[in-house]
């Protein structure tokens, strides 16, 4: 892995993770916001890649300086334009309640056999995945209780993936990367090879590993080393720094190469 400083390219569009990515111990602080504006106003298209809830979501898509989001681990993308909210989800409204009720009964299972897991705070308003906190509002879970949930979830057919925070499970074969090559493709007419050569990608855990993979352009901040002994794939590039500020590092290496 090379030094995000490194970096040498001219990108259109940075997609990024949100917690640990942009955040720092749950807040975002006022230089990485800072530097999605500064992306933002020198033309790169920021779109949000996160596990985080549609409820979420929606108020990013209209709020912050982005051009669309990637919700709940790919299960839809949300595009506020041209003061309209585009949403496309990857299943229909019928297939998403049917795969409520099974996340439901797993919910009472798991939470039953990891003592020291709960629900995310968040999980009211998901409509697509069910997400197991580990460290965010609970005491941390050790990796082998970790390990547990994605099994549980593995067994059940569904599908599992480790952020920083939780364990988000659902059931549907996508993930970040299938939602956000759909997203490009509807929203801006670009294909999958092309994504390759304008496109970048940030991030910090197991979970972001599909996007390590596919783009070449891809960056982590500096705790994805508390990963790296799950992930197959690294990234290209890593920060210095962790979360917020690592985030901000790489921001300035992208606009340093467009100048």
């Amino acid at each position: 892995m090379k030094n995000a400083s490194e970096f040498n390219s001219s990108l259109q569009f940075l997609f990024t993770d949100i917690d640990d990515t942009l955040t720092d111990e749950g807040h975002l602080k006022a230089g990485a916001y800072e530097a999605l504006w500064n992306l933002h106003d020198h033309g790169i298209h920021v779109v949000p890649i996160t596990g985080r809830p549609a409820g979420w979501c929606e108020m990013i898509a209209r709020m912050w300086p982005v051009s669309g989001i990637v919700g709940e681990n790919g299960g839809f993308y949300f595009r506020y334009h041209n003061r309209k909210m585009h949403r496309h989800f990857f299943f229909d409204e019928a297939t998403q309640k049917q795969n409520r009720a099974k996340l439901k009964n797993l919910e009472s299972e798991i939470l039953s056999r990891v003592p020291g897991c709960d629900l995310a705070s968040d999980q009211f308003c998901r409509l697509m995945d069910l997400a197991i906190d580990f460290c965010e509002d609970v005491p941390a879970l050790a990796s082998s209780e970790v390990k547990k949930i994605v099994q549980i979830f593995e067994s059940h057919g569904a599908q599992a993936k480790v952020s920083s925070i939780h364990v988000n499970g659902w059931f549907g074969n996508y993930d970040k990367l299938t939602m956000t090559l759909r997203f490009l493709d509807r929203e801006f007419g670009i294909d999958a090879e092309k994504a390759k050569q304008i496109c970048g990608f940030s991030g910090d855990s197991p979970n972001d590993e599909p996007m390590f993979r596919y783009f070449p352009h891809s960056f982590a901040v500096a705790n994805i080393q508390n990963f790296l002994d799950q992930i197959k794939n690294p990234p290209t590039y890593v920060s210095k720094n962790r979360g917020g500020e690592g985030f901000t590092e790489i921001a300035q290496a992208i606009l340093a190469s467009k100048k």
